[in-house]
């Protein structure tokens, strides 16, 4: 999505998305929370289902661009890599972020342009880091397998809360990573 007076509306429609799943995001509720006329939207667009679709695409081309920045080597093996990306989803919590996904994993449920949006973004959280198992030196299959592992660990890690401590949390998390990267 380019900058401009849209994103205030995607913002908006994100919050709104998160708290109350794609049928709260309507242009009464998410002018309300703006504290503008419903005129404001019109001007930007045509209709709800062009703010959904320009929602959509902030986020699968945000998601992309993260995962893309986030998997580069930029000097460091793949191992290191790999180690920094589970430090990353596993130290801290993006509570807002996390529930837009949840949101819109549900969405992609009933919907095929959320759907599609869904399925591009995994696309390329599996690829980027499969590439990175590649470059460790497993074959392309092993690779995939281990990819997908490493981001059914990312995802279950952050919606699992055993009754630990943080710090006894902390170390089964840290474990469980070894595991993932652990020289072959």
């Amino acid at each position: 999505m380019t900058e401009g007076k849209g994103d205030v509306w995607v913002a908006a429609g994100f919050a709104e998305l998160a708290r109350s799943g794609v049928e709260g995001v309507r242009v009464e509720v998410v002018a309300k929370n703006l504290g503008v006329t419903k005129g404001g939207f019109y001007r930007r667009f045509r209709d709800r289902a062009a703010l959904l679709e320009a929602m959509l695409q902030n986020w699968r081309d945000g998601r992309v661009a993260a995962i893309e920045k986030q998997t580069a080597l930029d000097g460091a093996s793949a191992r290191e890599r790999l180690k920094a990306l589970i430090r990353l989803y596993s130290e801290r919590m993006n509570t807002d972020a996390m529930a837009i996904e949840l949101a819109i994993r549900q969405w992609a449920r009933i919907d095929e342009s959320a759907a599609a949006a869904v399925a591009s973004v995994d696309d390329a959280r599996l690829k980027n880091v499969g590439q990175l198992y590649r470059a460790t030196g497993l074959a392309p299959e092993e690779a995939d397998a281990q990819a997908f592992l490493f981001y059914c660990f990312i995802f279950g890690q952050s919606l699992l809360f055993p009754q630990r401590g943080p710090r006894k949390r902390a170390q089964l998390v840290a474990k469980s990573a070894d595991k993932l990267v652990e020289e072959g």
